[in-house]
Parts: C-alpha cells; structure tokens; sequence
C-alpha cells in the first residue's frame, strides 16, 4: 500500500505508509503538553478546567490522527473529556475510589502475570499507552513492578505452562500494540510453543488512536501463528471511528475476531442513542460489540460515575434498539471474583 497524506493543521498526517516503522515518528509528534493541546483545539478556557495535579499524576498523550477528530474550540466533545486532565480528578477524598480498585497487584503469581480469572491469564506485557485516557483503572499501576527483565518473563512463562487449565492469554499493559515488532513477536513465539494454549487475546486502544501503526508486518506477526487471534478494541464513542481507523480495522478480516470493549462514562456515552450509534459504527468498521463495563473506581476517576441502576436503565433502553448481537454486555469487575460479573446479577442477586 502506498502513503496517504491526509491534512491536521499545519502538519501532514500520514494515515499508512510502506514504512513499518512510520507510527514511531507519529508517535513522537502526539500532543504531550497542556499549552499543546490548549492551541490545536483552540481552547481559549482550557485554563479554567486544567489540574496541574492530575497532569503530574498522568500527563496529557494524545496522537495526532486520534486529536483530529475532536471538535475544535468545544471544551465538551466526548473525545477531548476523555484525554483532559480536569480538576475534577483532584476529588480524592472517596475512599470507595482506590488507586489499584481491582486489587489486581495482590493477584500477580508471577511478574507480568495476572490469574484471576478461570482457564486465562493476563500478561503486562507492556506500561506505555500511545493515549492518556483519564478514567483508566491501571492510571497509578506500579508497571516497573508489573514487567521485568527477560530472565523475569521466562518465569512468567514458565508459570503458564505449569498449569494446565489455561488455555488463554491475553496481552494487555499499558498498550501490547506499542512493542516493537520484534519485542511482540517474541511474546506471541513464546506463547505459541506452550501446547495447552488455544488462543492469544489482544487488548489494544492503538488501532483506534494510532491506526498507522496497523502495518502490514503487525498484522501477519498477530495472525501467523497456530493460536486463535482475537483482537478486543477499546472505543467509547462513535466519534472515536473515522474512514482511517476502518482501513487500519480492515486489515485484520479473515485474520483475527475483532471485539470491542467499552466504558460507560458520565457526559460521553451515557447515552442509549449515543451507544447505539457506537455499536453500529463498530459493525461497519467489522468489530463486534462485546462488554459494556461500568467504571472501575480507580482515585480520580469519580466525576465520570454512573450509578449502577442508571447504567442498567440505559443499558436496557439500548437492547430494545439494536439487534440482539449489536448489543454488549454490560458488566462490571469486582475484586477477587473468577469472573466478570453481570451487572443484572450484581443488582438483583442477594448473593453480592
């Protein structure tokens, strides 16, 4: 595939290039100030909603192709709300919100590795994100603790292997798709050669926020190995999907299964018509909505809270809209439990 150039402000935005590492240099050009992003958005009040504090706790990152798609001068559009560190992260005085609200550090076997659910492990594989999404649960995540040398990884495969009842891993981080080729496909070699191990899961918000890094070598490297591949994104918003981010989609047909994930958020998707619209973008971009997760407590993160009966209404407003299989689940993740929970059975059961 050749190059095209696409405008975004005074810089040319290359969506693909024959150059597999183009993404790189993309990368390298993501807003990563206030002042930054204050004067491509052209958000003369932005001052008035910046945290200094939140900022230091996890700094602004957003890649070009992703800040393209915000509305100029709208301090409200549902992309922007979800990368601006607002002062109304500074609201740590709840103590139902944690910094590690899954307990998930308690939960690690072996460096890198996380079993808490039946048959899978999750692998950080990975502490960089290519955007600084504000309402993410791992925002505190000790990663330096999480990974390690490779001395430290052949003990976490070395755990996988001894337990026969896994048959699933998943790369996650921070963000798996941020590794270099080479660093990737030495996780994916590693797993494929555990015999008991059925299908490789990637969780990834890159194909949404930096498509160009979907290159033509990445998607072999997923896709040619004997392992199941299942591909989950992670888009909020219908907004989130342009014409770029279905090619970089597209390229995974016949490949990998393709999954969203998504999370209700207070101002931006809490919204039946604004879910339906995202659940029908998805399909036309080839992804199939998958879990609708209500948010996880993590410190900072409150102003983005919805209860739980008002994201079962909402929920239930959107299964009368769609068809069945357009429809995600809606669920939620609690602590020390072996699977994620139905929101229905969390309300309803006396059980929890």
């Amino acid at each position: 595939m050749g190059t095209e150039v696409f405008s975004l402000g005074a810089r040319p935005y290359m969506s693909f290039s024959t150059n597999n590492n183009y993404w790189k240099d993309s990368l390298k050009q993501a807003i990563k100030t206030p002042a930054a992003l204050i004067s491509y958005l052209e958000l003369d009040d932005y001052p008035i909603y910046m945290s200094t504090k939140a900022q230091s706790v996890m700094p602004i990152m957003v890649p070009l192709s992703f800040a393209s798609r915000i509305k100029k001068g709208d301090i409200n559009d549902p992309i922007l709300l979800q990368i601006l560190p607002s002062i109304k992260e500074e609201v740590f005085t709840d103590s139902n919100f944690a910094i590690d609200p899954l307990m998930e550090q308690s939960q690690m076997p072996a460096k890198g590795v996380i079993h808490k659910y039946q048959g899978r492990v999750l692998l950080i594989c990975n502490g960089v994100c290519a955007v600084h999404c504000r309402y993410c649960f791992r925002r505190e995540f000790d990663y330096k603790e999480a990974t390690g040398s490779k001395s430290s990884w052949d003990k976490s495969f070395e755990y996988i292997e001894n337990d026969k009842s896994i048959n699933e891993v998943i790369l996650s981080g921070g963000d798996p798709l941020l590794l270099t080729d080479q660093h990737l496909k030495f996780f994916i070699d590693k797993i494929s050669k555990i015999k008991h191990i059925k299908r490789l899961r990637v969780h990834s918000r890159v194909p949404v926020v930096l498509p160009e890094r979907i290159t033509d070598n990445l998607v072999d490297i997923l896709s040619d190995n004997r392992l199941q591949t299942v591909l989950v994104t992670h888009v909020n918003h219908a907004n989130e999907l342009d014409e770029v981010v279905k090619i970089a989609l597209n390229k995974f047909q016949g490949k990998a299964t393709l999954l969203n994930q998504s999370t209700l958020l207070k101002g931006i998707n809490d919204c039946a018509d604004t879910l339906a619209q995202l659940s029908e973008k998805l399909f036309e971009c080839g992804v199939l909505p998958y879990y609708l997760h209500t948010l996880d407590k993590v410190r900072g993160t409150k102003h983005f809270h919805i209860t739980d009966k008002e994201a079962w209404e909402i929920h239930s407003k959107l299964q009368t809209m769609l068809s069945g299989f357009l429809v995600p689940k809606i669920v939620k993740e609690v602590p020390y439990k072996s699977n994620k929970i139905q929101l229905s059975d969390f309300l309803f059961n006396p059980d929890f």
